[in-house]
């Protein structure tokens, strides 16, 4: 089985930053306003959760961030080593205009469903369907969408 990767995809580094620094700034806000001027207490556990929330949301990110996709024959990967999707699972890629899919990036549409996960940034999937981009370069994803769609043809052209 030939493992070698036909595509990569990594966070932009300037847009990986921006994003972790304005979900830090967010939360950090909405803390400080929570504790300095306490609206009534109900608001202020709401400022404080949301604010509590964006702290985390922007850890995750980093975290997510730090790992890239890779693209091989036989699966759609992160560095780390979860499988997004395996090529023979796949149905549909699309990166049309109207597609629900993240800034910069594609959606997959997988035969069988997967399980719940998201990597703020970067990808996640939710039943069957499967969102690549966010901070990442369109450059980049659009090559690894183009090389999967054309993988998806020669699959389609060879089992019709």
């Amino acid at each position: 089985m030939n493992d070698e990767i036909l595509a990569s995809v990594h966070a932009s580094p300037a847009r990986r930053w921006m994003g972790i620094v304005m979900m830090g700034v967010l939360g950090f806000m909405l803390i400080y306003i929570a504790l300095a001027r306490p609206p009534a207490l109900q608001w202020q556990v709401f400022l404080l959760v949301v604010g509590g929330a964006a702290l985390w949301m922007g850890d995750k990110m980093r975290r997510a961030t730090d790992h890239g996709l890779e693209l091989t024959e036989t699966e759609l990967r992160d560095t780390n080593g979860a499988v997004l999707a395996r090529v023979d699972d796949v149905q549909s890629v699309d990166r049309g205009f109207f597609a629900f899919k993240p800034s910069h990036g594609f959606l997959i549409k997988t035969k069988q469903p997967g399980s719940r996960i998201w990597r703020p940034g970067l990808w996640w999937r939710v039943g069957r369907r499967v969102g690549v981009g966010g901070v990442t370069p369109g450059r980049d994803t659009r090559f690894m969408s183009e090389t999967l769609a054309a993988m998806l043809a020669m699959r389609d052209l060879s089992d019709g």
